[in-house]
């Protein structure tokens, strides 16, 4: 998970009637996200959807207490343009790698020794990225739901040299916070989870089709009532058309670009 640069970030919010000076905005962030993450560079067409999407999901991580859940099929572009946004907002992304030795611990570890640890302590907004193939236990979306709830996971920090180790590190890190030396160890400890619920924001990449998600939405109904739904949908005619251009235009000596476009379209 990477550290990235705190912005200041002025809440201003307000409808946008020059949608170049967007897409400009857009392209500029992407070619940001490009130029600081050389491994995992992203090849994307911003067509107008597609800004939408980035403009919708920048607005809710931006906002307090905000979660998403992105509704649509894979490969809709559900995970890059969120990574877009969030770089966009100057927050960090966090993700957990799906291993064959990956179980409920695996799970419990990330969530209190990288997560809440890192927003909490280091005071780093950041979005945690979860996809529906990555919920390979219910008890993952347990914890989620009472993420969305309350803004922490019940007795995550059960063991007693784990909440010593929260203590120490929030004590080293504001050991020049004015009054932060008087305060007792629960105020300290609230202070903690605080920092922890401002700064986690949970985003939801979950697919319509088959019975997964009717019974997760039944069974969690947090998933819902607490998230903004964005609904990926098919994209539109000008939005597939943009793509096939983009790409068949470096093409050399390609004869009839315009015709091989619109079969690409159709297709």
């Amino acid at each position: 998970m990477e550290i990235l640069p705190k912005k200041p970030y002025q809440d201003v919010y307000c409808e946008l009637y020059d949608r170049e000076k967007v897409k400009k905005a857009a392209e500029n962030g992407l070619d940001d996200y490009n130029g600081v993450n050389h491994s995992k560079r992203m090849t994307l067409v911003l067509f107008t959807s597609a800004i939408e999407h980035v403009v919708k999901i920048h607005r809710i991580v931006t906002t307090e207490f905000g979660h998403a859940l992105l509704i649509g099929v894979g490969g809709s572009g559900r995970k890059s343009l969120t990574e877009l946004a969030v770089f966009m907002a100057t927050y960090s992304t966090f993700q957990i790698e799906i291993t064959n030795s990956y179980k409920f611990f695996e799970w419990r570890e990330d969530m209190r020794k990288k997560l809440f640890f890192f927003c909490g302590i280091d005071e780093q907004p950041t979005v945690f990225l979860l996809n529906d193939t990555q919920i390979i236990m219910e008890a993952f979306l347990e914890d989620i739901n009472n993420v969305l709830n309350n803004g922490e996971i019940p007795n995550l920090y059960s063991l007693p040299e784990d909440i010593m180790e929260v203590m120490d590190n929030m004590r080293e890190v504001n050991k020049n916070a004015p009054g932060f030396k008087n305060l007792g160890d629960a105020e300290i400890w609230q202070d903690f989870i605080n920092k922890c619920k401002n700064n986690v924001h949970i985003v939801l990449a979950m697919s319509p089709i088959g019975e997964d998600i009717k019974r997760r939405l039944r069974m969690f109904p947090s998933l819902v009532n607490c998230c903004a739904i964005d609904w990926f949908l098919a994209w539109p005619q000008d939005a597939l058309k943009s793509v096939a251009d983009v790409f068949l235009r470096d093409i050399d000596d390609l004869p009839e670009v315009d015709g091989i476009v619109d079969i690409c379209v159709d297709m």
